[in-house]
């Protein structure tokens, strides 16, 4: 069901969302999520707008700035799918580049359903900031990618 919205309508919402988050606007954030929202990363589910909350919360936490850069953008009906590009700076004052991508499902112009995704170990080396977790993060990406590098026989 896509509630009357049309594709040009959703990308325009999707975009007001990521103005929201990049100015840091909560406010306007929450009011883009439905009462009864469902929003997906690493692993967890956040419900309704207590856990919008909590993830606006959670990346602030951790962000002081944040800008989002599209690749690729496709709606079918409700549904928005988008890679992009988190272009953003830690607390601490250092850049992080993030390759990330996100399904959002609209019902009546606001987000009923959020998945995120992004490689938890891509963000982990580039917030790493000390010789021993830098070390252990390649050795994780290097394990992780064996069998697909390098020769094949």
């Amino acid at each position: 069901m896509d509630n009357g919205q049309s594709a040009d309508e959703i990308r325009e919402i999707a975009m007001r969302l990521d103005n929201a988050l990049a100015r840091r606007n909560i406010d306007v954030v929450l009011d883009m999520f439905t009462n009864d929202c469902e929003i997906e990363l690493l692993g967890i589910r956040l419900i309704g707008k207590d856990g919008a909350a909590r993830w606006i919360n959670w990346l602030y936490k951790h962000l002081s700035q944040v800008e989002f850069v599209p690749v690729t953008i496709m709606v079918d009906g409700n549904t928005f799918f988008e890679e992009f590009e988190v272009r953003a700076k830690l607390r601490s004052g250092m850049a992080v580049r993030s390759k990330q991508a996100e399904v959002l499902l609209f019902e009546n112009s606001r987000v009923k359903s959020l998945r995120l995704y992004f490689d938890r170990l891509d963000f982990a080396n580039s917030i790493a900031n000390d010789p021993i977790s830098k070390l252990v993060i390649r050795q994780l990406l290097k394990a992780s990618l064996k069998g697909l590098t390098g020769a094949v026989h």
